[in-house]
Order: C-alpha cells, then structure tokens, then sequence
C-alpha cells in the first residue's frame, strides 16, 4: 500500500520469515554456522534458544537453504505438542518410510524401527538426515524426549544417520539439563539474543535497503526509540516498523520521527489492553 510513496520495491517489514531479508548479525550468523557444523559433520543434536520473535525459525530455514543436498530429507516438525506415537508416526511418513500408511495409528516401537531403516538406508545412500523440532519446549514431556533420543543410537559407519535440532524458548535448557543422556548429545547450543542499539540501525537500514530505499527514511532518534520500545525483538521491530511507515504515509509525512515509533508502540499497547 505504502511502497511507491517510500520509493519502496517491496514491503521491508513484512510479518513472515523472508530470507532474502535476512540480516546477517553476529548472533544469527554465529548460529547459522554453528548449526551447519552440526549437521555436515553429522552430530546427533543441536540447540537453539531465544525469546519469542528473535529469529529462530529464519535460521532454521537458512539453514535448509545452505545445506549441501547430501543433507536430507529435511523434516520440520513445527507442531510438537502431540502425544509420542503420533509425533514419531509423523516423522515416520515425513521422512518417507516405506511400509507405513498415511493415517494408520502405529505404535512407538513399530515408529521407532520404521525410521531406524529408513534413516540407515538414506546414510548408505550418502546422505544425512536432519529433523528440526520447533517449540520443542512444548514437547510432552520426558518420553518424548526420550524417544527422540533413541533415533540418534541409530548410526551408520558409527556416525549418527540424523541429525536433531531442538529449537525453543529458553525454558528449554532446563529441560534438557534434567535429561543426561539428552543433553551430553548437544554438540553445539545457541543463543539467539535481542539486538542490541548498533544492530537495530543496521538492522532496519539493511531491510530498507533490500526493499529498495533511494533514501533514508527513519531518522536516527527514531531508531533509538525503536531499540527501546522493541528491547531489540526483531518481530517487534518489524511490526513498529510497518505500521509506522503506514501511518507516516497516510499522513503525508516524509520520514519517520521518534515520536512517531513512540506513538505506534503507545497504539499497540492500548490495543492490547482492549
């Protein structure tokens, strides 16, 4: 709506995970190569945590994007809360496992062996398997975890044959921390952090300036103001953002001021308490 008035090629702050708006931070970036490392050197398990909105699920779909294609299938499991037979009998039909019918109840040990023979056919063929488990501070509880786990003792050349990355909230350390056996397969543990004052310039300068910006549009107190309503939240941002290159236009302002960031978080907020 508001792209021709900012000389915009596109919407910079959209609300989905668009990678080609990616903004290469030392956190994410860190992460991102961590997580690469694990999966090409075919570890069994890896960790991801941050706050809602910080970015997690944008690395994970990096990470799909930047696997060599000896890395797959590639499963992403993006709803975890189920009980444990029926997350293993999905997994079993995403990762295409033969002599299992889609909607046919299968049983956790009956899963466990169908995935085990795929899993070990795939790494005979020269490929690596990876699973993302989203939310999985959501998953129900210590069996599913430990069911989970049982996938990594399958192993091909004695190198595990799947790679799992375990992507949540930060109540998901804990967790893990309560289960051992779990937790010592961690080859590498991420910590996606907000962004801090430095990183939300650049970040929202990097954003315009891959949506085509011919100028500068947010003025620089305006971008403080953004750091501190946000806390550096990246889906903050965006949405602050959005709304506010919105409002601007609408009312035929050519740049966005620090009261204008104020008076859009000041909206949200009121909203909210509706």
């Amino acid at each position: 709506m508001y792209e021709a008035y900012w000389e915009l090629e596109r919407k910079p702050f959209g609300s989905g995970c668009e990678t080609a708006l990616y903004y290469p931070g030392d956190a994410h970036q860190a992460t991102l190569l961590k997580l690469r490392y694990a999966v090409e050197s075919r570890h069994g398990a890896a960790l991801v945590t941050g706050h809602s909105g910080v970015g997690k699920t944008l690395v994970t779909r990096l990470l799909a994007e930047r696997l060599p294609q000896d890395c797959g299938p590639w499963v992403h499991l993006t709803y975890p809360q189920m009980p444990t037979a029926n997350l293993l009998a999905y997994l079993a039909h995403e990762l295409q496992t033969p002599g299992l019918s889609v909607g046919r109840e299968s049983s956790i040990d009956e899963s466990v062996r169908l995935i085990g023979e795929q899993l070990r056919e795939n790494a005979k063929s020269g490929r690596h398997a990876t699973i993302v488990v989203d939310e999985a501070h959501l998953l129900d509880g210590t069996r599913t975890f430990e069911a989970l786990r049982l996938l990594l003792n399958f192993e091909h050349e004695g190198r595990p044959t799947v790679t799992i990355v375990f992507v949540g909230q930060p109540a998901l350390m804990p967790l893990l921390e309560r289960m051992p056996q779990l937790e010592q397969r961690l080859v590498v543990k991420c910590l996606l952090r907000p962004l801090s004052v430095d990183e939300t310039h650049s970040y929202v300068q990097h954003r315009l300036q891959a949506a085509g910006a011919k100028r500068p549009i947010f003025e620089s107190e305006a971008l403080d103001a953004l750091r501190a309503v946000s806390q550096g939240i990246p889906r903050d941002i965006n949405r602050l953002c959005d709304l506010a290159l919105l409002i601007s236009f609408a009312d035929g302002e050519h740049s966005i001021t620090a009261e204008r960031i104020e008076a859009v978080a000041a909206e949200l907020v009121n909203v909210a308490d509706d």
